[in-house]
């Protein structure tokens, strides 16, 4: 499951790369967190949306809570209720620079960060649909992970590469269900000393919020 990732290129370089028009209002963070807005390429467009599906759970009288973000679709229930009919309609790109895994002990776990070698920007392949809690919102596929990184976690996200950019976006259910599978190339990992919670180095003093 990936819960943190960082973009770290503008919007302009981004639709640049991609060959689509900017969003040059779009606001987000280099570092992306579930439920904050993130860089998509959706629509012949680089733009904002919020990361994760709104899930409404229900409380123990019955009342709605707060939702929550849904931010990865697994390979295996693209065709179910929840996801069906974004995956069938409304695919899109996530420009990412790198992804990041928890490693360790609960409480003391840290961050590991994954790469494509040689590349500034990756492409992940993502849904994305309108919600009236959040508006236009977006979410990663996943599929099982490359050994390369099967220590830390057995889930990442499906990164495709420039070729299969329309086949993903544009084509049938079954020409997207083709590429949904494990990144076969190598990828580059940083096993860092920061706590996973709040990025700060282990054993040092919390951030201050």
């Amino acid at each position: 499951m990936c819960n943190l990732y960082r973009m770290t290129k503008g919007t302009a370089e981004v639709a640049n790369l991609f060959r689509v028009e900017p969003d040059l209002a779009a606001n987000y963070a280099s570092e992306v967190y579930p439920g904050y807005p993130g860089l998509v390429v959706a629509g012949g467009q680089a733009r904002a949306m919020n990361w994760g599906f709104p899930l409404v759970l229900k409380g123990k009288q019955g009342q709605p809570l707060k939702p929550k973000p849904v931010t990865n679709a697994r390979d295996d229930k693209l065709l179910t209720g929840f996801w069906r009919d974004s995956f069938v309609q409304r695919r899109c790109l996530i420009p990412v620079s790198q992804w990041a895994e928890p490693q360790g002990a609960a409480g003391r776990m840290t961050r590991s960060w994954y790469a494509l070698p040689d590349r500034d920007v990756l492409t992940v392949a993502g849904l994305w649909r309108r919600t009236a809690e959040w508006g236009d919102c977006y979410t990663m596929v996943m599929t099982d992970a490359s050994p390369q990184m099967a220590e830390v976690h057995d889930r990442m996200p499906v990164i495709l590469e420039p070729g299969q950019w329309a086949q993903w976006t544009a084509g049938s259910t079954d020409d997207a269900l083709g590429l949904v599978r494990t990144w076969p190339g190598p990828l580059v990992a940083d096993h860092t000393q920061d706590r996973w919670v709040d990025g700060q180095p282990l054993g040092g003093q919390p951030a201050m919020l």
